[in-house]
């Protein structure tokens, strides 16, 4: 079965190859893994304590970050090596202040872990969520070299807990500790004879809580918020923009829409759309404008929303009529009620807040006017479910921390 895997791993890369010629996204993949080693071996120096942390992509990074950040500060005297499987990623994170190196990973044969290891020499392991790349687990392990998987989650769809998985089951086993999201990945993996997990949550809720705890105000939207009802739609794409213009005739409320694509055609698109509210672009606000003539401001920027979350009533959170919701635990942070489209099945949080009423899906225009006008209307209502979505962070803080206790106090201290 390993034979089949490494043969997997080949095609993999023989594909991406191919797709290089015209795909910019294959062609960044092979570019960035090529003389890989000679990169690592040239930053790298010898016998430093070296603790490193792989993730897929940049959602995986953000996930991981708050455990990277609490241990950077509290094991100062170790290295932070940081690797991306997906130029997604790497590009975006290759200089990142909170780790010392940034590779990709070169691609997993046998060979390839073999002189990773010889180079780098780690102490820890950390592979956060999804990532389970079995020639380096195995090398890990055969060099008795702590290796975690942080943020994991198993459903009985995976391969692992299929009858026919057993090879994959098998290399699992060669993880020293699973710190899972919830019990029934724990659950899960213990019915399979893999008992070394704990229950410890999403490393998510840190960053999202110190991300919200560090956000400066905006002056401007605080001088909008006492007389009015605003609506904060974060990450929003052609559909949901669509509905939101749709509800606009029919409600009063002041939109802030920060849709997920911020160049300069969409954002021309938004505002013909929207033409008949005069909106104006957060980039071009200035203190003349007169307040009681603003409705729909439309955020050109990136890197605010998490702060302008603060001054929502209610805040609708785009992509749930694509592939999936974009983050909500930044306006759950704040305590607001929250709406999104139907595809959040597989987001646990989404599943969570609504079985907490914090939290409310709909699939149409139909369903969009009823929750907002219940909302707006039932004062009661939106204090409860923001208050659920505020206190629902809180419960799920703490993570890096259980985490911490477990892997380092009986080794460092």
């Amino acid at each position: 079965m390993r034979l089949i895997y490494n043969l997997f791993v080949f095609l993999y890369s023989f594909a991406a190859r191919c797709l290089s010629v015209k795909n910019k996204k294959a062609r960044q993949w092979v570019k960035g893994r090529k003389n890989i080693f000679n990169q690592i071996s040239e930053q790298i120096i010898h016998n430093e304590n070296i603790i490193w942390f792989h993730c897929a992509s940049l959602g995986e990074f953000e996930q991981g970050r708050p455990l990277i950040q609490y241990i950077k500060q509290r094991q100062p005297t170790y290295k932070i090596l940081l690797t991306f499987f997906s130029p997604s990623g790497y590009e975006i994170r290759k200089n990142n202040e909170d780790a010392d190196y940034v590779f990709y990973l070169p691609q997993d044969t046998v060979a390839n872990a073999k002189k990773f290891f010889r180079i780098i020499q780690p102490k820890f392991i950390f592979f956060i969520k999804y990532e389970f790349w079995y020639n380096y687990i195995y090398q890990a392990y055969k060099q008795n070299i702590p290796f975690y998987s942080v943020s994991c989650l198993f459903s009985d769809r995976q391969v692992y807990f299929k009858w026919y998985g057993w090879w994959f089951r098998r290399q699992l086993g060669y993880i020293t500790h699973f710190f899972t999201q919830d019990k029934h990945s724990k659950d899960l993996l213990n019915r399979h004879g893999i008992y070394q997990a704990s229950i410890c949550g999403d490393t998510r809720f840190d960053r999202v809580y110190e991300i919200v705890n560090q956000a400066k105000k905006i002056d401007f939207f605080s001088n909008l918020t006492s007389k009015n009802n605003i609506l904060v739609a974060g990450s929003t794409w052609k559909e949901d923009e669509k509905l939101l213009l749709q509800l606009l005739e029919n409600h009063h409320f002041i939109l802030i829409i920060a849709p997920h694509e911020v160049h300069k055609e969409h954002i021309e698109e938004i505002e013909e759309q929207f033409a008949s509210y005069s909106p104006v672009r957060y980039s071009q606000l200035r203190s003349e404008i007169n307040i009681k003539q603003v409705q729909v401001v439309v955020i050109d920027v990136i890197g605010i929303l998490s702060t302008v979350y603060r001054y929502a009533s209610i805040a609708y959170i785009g992509g749930g009529f694509g592939k999936g919701i974009h983050n909500i635990l930044e306006a759950a942070t704040y305590g607001k009620p929250i709406i999104f489209g139907p595809n959040y099945k597989k987001f646990k949080e989404a599943n969570d807040l609504i079985r907490l009423s914090a939290a409310f899906s709909v699939s149409n225009y139909e369903d969009l006017d009823v929750v907002v006008s219940q909302l707006y209307t039932h004062l009661k209502i939106m204090e409860t479910a923001g208050n659920a979505a505020k206190q629902y962070v809180l419960d799920n803080i703490g993570t890096c921390q259980k985490i911490y206790d477990i892997v380092f106090p009986s080794v460092c201290n």
